[in-house]
């Protein structure tokens, strides 16, 4: 089942690109005391996700946090190089870019699917949410394919 509107964030760790390498980076990190929009997407460098949903958010980026929002963080089923790499090929530096590279924190917040049919395996829907201080306020789940609930504009209306 889904994580639900009014339940905390799981803990779990996720991972980020540093000039190091791979960087653990722990849920309570990530949104304790913070208001933070989290999206994610089936994967790094697919069409919809390249060309639509993550450029929406770039682009956005300094409306959405003019609008009290402290974190905008992309998060995929795929490691921490893909989500480096991808977010420098489009210019996501306001965006905080999250490896869930076995998709345990997906798993956990019971928003995954299997894409094994397209040889991807196990993978993220595509949704964004609203979390302040751990606890989800809005979470928006695309239905199908396409981006639409999920998108900087729709989660702008809510903020």
């Amino acid at each position: 089942m889904a994580i639900q509107v009014g339940e905390r964030i799981p803990e779990s760790t996720l991972k980020t690109m540093s000039e190091k390498g791979p960087t653990d980076i722990s849920t309570d990190e990530i949104f304790s005391g913070k208001k933070v929009v989290l999206f994610a997407v089936p994967g790094a460098f697919t069409p919809g996700c390249s060309v639509t949903h993550l450029p929406g958010f770039v682009v956005n980026a300094d409306k959405i946090k003019a609008m009290g929002v402290d974190t905008i963080a992309c998060m995929a089923v795929n490691d921490a190089f893909v989500m480096g790499a991808w977010g420098q090929s489009q210019n996501a530096e306001e965006l905080l870019m999250l490896a869930d590279g076995n998709g345990d924190f997906t798993a956990l917040l019971g928003l995954g699917f299997d894409g094994s049919a397209f040889g991807l395996g196990t993978r993220s829907q595509r949704f964004a949410m609203i979390v302040e201080n751990g606890v989800v306020s809005h979470l928006n789940i695309e239905a199908g394919p396409g981006v639409d609930v999920s998108s900087a504009d729709s989660i702008m209306a809510l903020l």
